[in-house]
């Protein structure tokens, strides 16, 4: 008799422990996991999320014929832990072995090898086919490069899986066509809505459990409309590729208040934890360009975050951790401010994506970016921080997908491993990806005093805080260019700008 170990984030039928479960005699170990709600305080739309998402697949297995056991949150006999309850099972009955698929958080992966060998039982561990790339397929690709960049590790990826390719070229002549996705729409928009459905009776269950327990936690519970199951999943995949796909590509960086989901997928929650394949996306966006002659810049975009930025992420997480956790190139040591919580900031870009954030448990990648991210690299927010705000706050956010998101995306604490520069800009930035500076009690033409929009010299006072770190970037040296011929009037102006807003946080 075999144990077979299912994460709270692997609900997945293609998940390999499957092809080695014998349905007659072997078991599977489900836990909701406390750790999800006490070392990391989950938003509570989260919580409800993976929870529901988790019952609904264990009831499916059991429809199937698999034999399960669950641990609820709920339980009274749970003792929180999942290596607690995997030790219990063990000790409960005669396993032969123990099978699980290789988790995607580093410490689950650890812990539980830990516990495996201080029992002495005969385990494996499969790699996870879900991803696309293996990790020693990205440690090759990583092999002697002093500096990983993510478009030559798409195109590889393009060519294995002959994702939109013509013969050996990529179609339309170019790799990438991130230049033509950075469109501000004009006038009323007619955006389709995001997939919606009412909870069930076990979704419902879930929502007054979490509602009793956790009403501490960040976030609204309500309303409550995503996909618990892998049906539900494909609805929301097929109702984004037929509804927004085409709008996609001219509008992903777009930033319009009152529309937090936009022309967005909203599709990750779902690929992260097992119930779509993110192959099976992929495939469904390439046949729109083919068939039904959507644009190239909107499918290859779409596919891109898939294909490219999310398989990039996770070979960077696994090459370099644990150590990539304590990297902070840049010494940032403040901590993070209340508003990141509440939302209360006259700054209305930073007050509109937290709300969105508190109400949805999600923002999009340029709010995540150049707002959220942006102010808290340009303020020096300590990665320890910010890292455990994203997540906490992301429907989305595992470590692994989070972590080199906001360290070396966001924060650039790796040194330019991830990325070549930092993603720092002023207001004017975000003036032309959004509508949110018409509404702000700042002024983004102002560059310093009361007035000012603070990313304007919160901007320059990062590059000069961090002029012997960053000087040598040749992708930002035209700034140290223009800081070598500022008036010392100005630069003064800027400092004093900076210290003031920045000791009120």
């Amino acid at each position: 008799m075999q144990l077979a170990l299912i994460m709270y984030d692997q609900l997945s039928h293609d998940l390999p422990t499957f092809r080695h479960i014998d349905k007659a005699k072997d078991v599977i170990l489900m836990v909701e996991v406390v750790d999800l709600t006490t070392h990391v305080a989950h938003h509570k739309k989260k919580l409800v999320f993976i929870f529901s998402a988790m019952r609904h697949f264990a009831a499916h297995l059991k429809r199937d014929g698999f034999n399960v056991i669950y641990r609820q949150i709920d339980d009274p006999q749970h003792s929180g832990s999942l290596c607690e309850e995997l030790e219990k099972e063990i000790s409960n009955r005669d396993y032969q072995s123990v099978i699980y698929t290789h988790p995607s958080e580093y410490t689950d992966w650890i812990n539980i090898q830990k516990l495996l060998k201080s029992r002495a039982v005969d385990a494996r561990c499969l790699d996870d086919a879900r991803f696309l790339a293996t990790e020693e397929e990205f440690k090759d690709f990583a092999h002697d490069k002093k500096q990983l960049r993510m478009e030559y590790f798409y195109r590889q990826m393009r060519k294995k899986y002959n994702i939109l390719m013509n013969h050996d070229e990529p179609e339309g002549g170019k790799w990438n066509y991130d230049a033509e996705n950075r469109k501000f729409p004009k006038g009323q928009l007619d955006i389709p809505p995001t997939y919606h459905k009412d909870p069930d009776e076990i979704t419902q269950a879930v929502i007054e459990c979490v509602s009793e327990k956790f009403s501490h936690h960040f976030g609204d519970i309500m309303p409550f409309h995503l996909a618990v199951t892998r049906e539900d999943a494909l609805i929301a995949l097929k109702k984004f590729i037929e509804q927004r796909l085409e709008h996609f590509g001219d509008f992903q960086d777009a930033m319009v208040q009152g529309e937090p989901w936009m022309y967005h997928a909203h599709i990750s929650f779902y690929i992260n934890i097992g119930l779509l394949n993110p192959l099976e996306c992929i495939k469904m966006a390439e046949s729109t360009y083919y068939h039904k002659g959507y644009p190239l810049n909107a499918v290859e975009g779409f596919i891109r975050q898939i294909l490219g930025w999310r398989e990039y992420i996770r070979g960077i997480y696994w090459l370099k951790m644990p150590e990539y956790k304590t990297l902070n190139f840049l010494s940032a040591e403040r901590k993070l401010p209340d508003f990141y919580w509440t939302g209360d900031t006259p700054m209305n870009c930073l007050a509109q994506s937290v709300k969105e954030t508190k109400n949805n448990a999600y923002a999009h990648h340029i709010q995540r970016l150049m707002v959220l991210g942006n102010f808290a690299l340009l303020a020096g927010i300590h990665p320890d921080e910010i890292n455990n705000w994203y997540w906490i706050v992301y429907l989305d956010a595992y470590e692994w997908v989070e972590l080199p998101n906001v360290s070396g995306m966001v924060l650039f604490a790796d040194g330019g491993l991830l990325a070549s520069k930092p993603y720092a800009a002023g207001g004017s930035y975000i003036n032309k990806m959004s509508n949110y500076c018409q509404s702000c009690q700042f002024k983004v033409a102002v560059k310093t005093g009361e007035d000012a929009c603070p990313f304007n010299y919160l901007y320059w006072d990062f590059l000069m805080r961090n002029q012997k770190e960053l000087s040598n970037n040749p992708r930002i040296a035209m700034m140290y260019r223009t800081i070598a011929k500022m008036p010392q009037e100005k630069i003064n102006a800027i400092k004093d700008s900076a210290d003031q807003f920045l000791s009120q946080l």
